[in-house]
């Protein structure tokens, strides 16, 4: 039965969502090395899980058109972007001086397809943001994308492309703000690098701070010039659970919808914050992990979520499972469904993993300070003259169907078949993306009268009600 990606209602707003899922079936292919922590089977271990808890027939389910080398340059350097496109293991020894510059070969290595790997988790991303862009979906999904910590011109922390800025620039070109949150246990720091100067799109960044990569993130750093205060940090220490994180993430993230008023939201949902990760070192529960995922649900504006870190795969496709029944507001049973990769979740065979009983070292005092802090920065930008809330820029009509952006697979069960679907130019507005390739005089703002003029949708404005 074609359910038309509508979910059911749930929680207190009750009201269905669409949901759009973009997956590519050779995404669990790639494989960064021996001993590498990051490991792209979670995707594929993650679309298993949904395939068998029969959530895949309740969402629009795409598999990413590539991105192509112009996508990756609107915010990359083409030089960078040429450098991903020719590097292969067999040539990267006569390519050294070249590694060096582009911070590539360690924690970044060099593998088999890596810029296809790139192509893949950009478009995901990019075709997630198109799709709320003409009012497609509600929701979009991509856990493969999420890769917070690329910059303009070199990799960084298992990161080669920021897909995750190539897609707010897409939603820029509908919406006159995005909001950025992120919850993995790193400072998202390539995307807040690369709006860190803009009043259009705000940053939140929830990470452990202090001797720990990528070594960014303090609550002191809160952006500059017209980006003042729209840049946020909040600092975490070992152990935080369920309960010292939602102290923090409901007031701030409450605050920061009902000052910003964002026309979208991205939510980057690394799974490295949950308890028990190779890397990380939180006490998050797979609840309240998900209970962010809710949270910023609740406000039904556009939301595009995104992967990012996890290292503990099968805690990462449980989490993104879990996470994507929050979606689409149904519930996904404790016990697990017998599937190929049954074995990675013994002895227990469930969902839900119980958090460790390890020290949390924030206290509520410090917690306080913190919510204090981020407060009292977003006191100040209920103030600030360049956000106009009651002036909106006209409505216009969304441009015509023009491309096919992805293939859509229709799923029966697992078992799925492709067919071609209709999707969108992702190029109809060069403007934003041609002002912002220089990323260092971030002129992102001299082209958003126009670019908003023409582009804004009729969505966004329904989903505030103005005091």
């Amino acid at each position: 039965m074609d359910t038309g990606g509508n979910s059911l209602p749930s929680g207190a707003d009750g009201v269905k969502r669409k949901v759009c899922y973009f997956y590519d079936p050779e995404v669990g292919n790639y494989y960064y090395g021996q001993g590498h922590p990051m490991k792209p089977h979670r995707i594929r271990m993650t679309h298993a899980l949904l395939a068998h808890y029969g959530l895949l027939q309740h969402m629009q389910v795409h598999k990413p058109f590539p991105a192509r080398d112009r996508d990756l340059c609107r915010f990359h350097a083409d030089d960078y972007v040429s450098f991903l496109r020719s590097i292969t293991p067999e040539t990267q020894q006569d390519q050294l001086r070249q590694l060096k510059r582009f911070n590539v070969g360690e924690d970044c290595p060099v593998f088999d397809g890596l810029y296809s790997f790139c192509q893949t988790y950009a478009g995901g991303s990019v075709g997630g943001a198109v799709k709320l862009n003409h009012g497609l979906c509600d929701i979009a999904i991509n856990w493969a994308g999420g890769l917070h910590h690329a910059k303009k011109c070199e990799a960084s922390g298992f990161c080669y492309v920021n897909d995750i800025v190539l897609a707010i620039l897409e939603l820029l070109k509908q919406h006159e703000r995005v909001l950025y949150v992120d919850i993995d246990i790193h400072h998202g720091d390539g995307v807040e690098e690369a709006f860190y100067t803009t009043d259009r799109v705000m940053t939140v960044s929830f990470h452990k701070f202090g001797d720990y990569f990528p070594g960014t993130g303090d609550i002191r750093d809160i952006g500059y010039g017209k980006g003042k205060y729209y840049s946020l940090n909040v600092p975490l220490d070992d152990g935080i659970d369920d309960e010292s994180y939602h102290y923090l993430f409901k007031p701030i993230m409450g605050k920061v919808m009902e000052i910003f008023r964002p026309g979208a939201v991205v939510l980057q949902c690394g799974a490295d914050s949950l308890s028990g990760d190779r890397l990380g070192c939180f006490n998050l529960s797979i609840k309240g992990h998900a209970e962010c995922v809710k949270f910023m649900r609740s406000f039904n504006v556009p939301l595009l979520l995104l992967g990012g870190g996890g290292y503990t795969i099968r805690n990462v496709a449980r989490c993104w499972c879990y996470e994507t029944g929050v979606a689409l507001g149904m519930d996904v049973d404790d016990k697990m469904p017998q599937h190929e990769y049954y074995e990675y979740f013994g002895p227990d065979y469930t969902l839900h993993v119980a958090p460790s009983n390890m020290e949390n070292k924030n206290s509520r005092q410090i917690l306080e300070e913190i919510q204090n802090k981020l407060l009292d920065y977003l006191s100040k930008l209920q103030h600030a003259p360049s956000v106009q809330f009651q002036e909106r820029p006209p409505d216009t009509e969304l441009p015509e169907v023009c491309k096919i952006c992805c293939h859509l697979l229709r799923y029966d069960g697992h078992k799925g078949t492709a067919e071609h679907a209709r999707g969108f130019d992702t190029n109809t507005d060069e403007t934003v993306s041609a002002k912002i390739l220089d990323m260092s005089s971030m002129s992102i703002d001299e082209p958003s009268v126009k670019v908003e003029q023409e582009n804004m949708g009729k969505a966004s404005d329904q989903m505030y009600t103005k005091s």
